[in-house]
Order: structure tokens, then C-alpha cells, then sequence
């Protein structure tokens, strides 16, 4: 038995590709069909940084209207919305994008194998991937006549 790939979260050999989850998912390459790569949602996007910050520079900006005049006030505004601008836009760079490798098995539409980091993703979708290849390639037939 041929390993394309062992780490910690999946082993692809040349029959069988396990998923090591919470609960270990065990497929048989040959019925893998339609595999394809999707791209998932933002895993660790957490807002509440920005709302934080929102929140207390709204009130920075009430009082400082109510001490300083208008023109301090419209300063504290724009400040406001820009630094929550930026810590949002932060914060959503900061979050990871999950990585789906789906497939029909069996006949039912299913998730083979998730993952947030790319690198490792990318290694076992390249893995499945020759694992599938070796396993339907054509073998010529023995004792039969070539074709040219």
C-alpha cells in the first residue's frame, strides 16, 4: 500500500483517504467522484474589538461635543468611524478562511476534509488528487496485442 500523504489530521494511501477529525472519516479513494475544492467562510472573524472601540469612541465623542464645541465633535466623529473602519477591516484579515475538499461518496454529496490552514489543504487536496489519479489509470492488459 502506497501513503501519499500521513500527518495529523488525514492519511491518503492508494485505497483509502481517513479524515482525522473528532470523528475519524474513512473514504475509499476509488468511490471518491466529483471531487472539487470550496472555499468556506471566515473562521475567528470576532467583531467585538470594533464595537469596543465604537462604543467608546462614541461616547469620547458625546462628551467631547458637549465640553469642547462642534468642531471637536465632528473630529471625534470622524475619528470614530475611521478607527472602527480599521479595526474591523483588521480584524477580518486576522480570520482565517476555512477550505473545503467535497466529493460525491457513495452516491451522497459529502465533506472530505476541512481545514483553516492552507498549506496543509493544499498537501492533502495535491495527495487525493494523485492518489485518484494512480488509482483509475488504465493498466494494459497482459498477452494482448498493443494498439498502435
Amino acid at each position: 500500500m502506497r501513503t501519499y500523504y500521513k500527518g495529523p489530521d488525514a492519511i491518503v494511501t492508494d485505497e483509502h483517504f481517513i479524515w482525522r477529525s473528532s470523528a475519524n472519516r474513512l473514504f475509499a479513494v476509488g468511490e471518491l467522484r466529483n471531487v472539487g475544492l470550496v472555499r468556506g467562510g471566515v473562521a475567528g472573524f470576532r467583531p467585538v474589538a470594533a464595537l469596543a472601540v465604537a462604543v467608546s469612541l462614541a461616547i469620547a465623542t458625546v462628551t467631547a461635543w458637549q465640553a469642547f464645541g462642534a468642531e471637536v465633535g465632528y473630529s471625534m466623529a470622524a475619528l470614530a468611524v475611521t478607527a472602527t473602519a480599521l479595526v474591523l477591516a483588521s480584524a477580518y484579515q486576522r480570520a482565517a478562511r476555512i477550505w473545503h475538499l467535497q466529493a460525491t461518496y457513495r452516491g451522497v454529496e459529502t465533506t472530505v476534509y476541512s481545514s483553516a490552514d492552507v498549506r496543509v489543504f493544499n498537501q492533502v487536496t495535491r495527495a487525493l488528487r494523485r492518489s485518484i489519479e494512480d488509482t483509475r489509470q488504465v493498466r494494459p492488459a497482459r498477452g494482448l496485442a498493443s494498439t498502435r
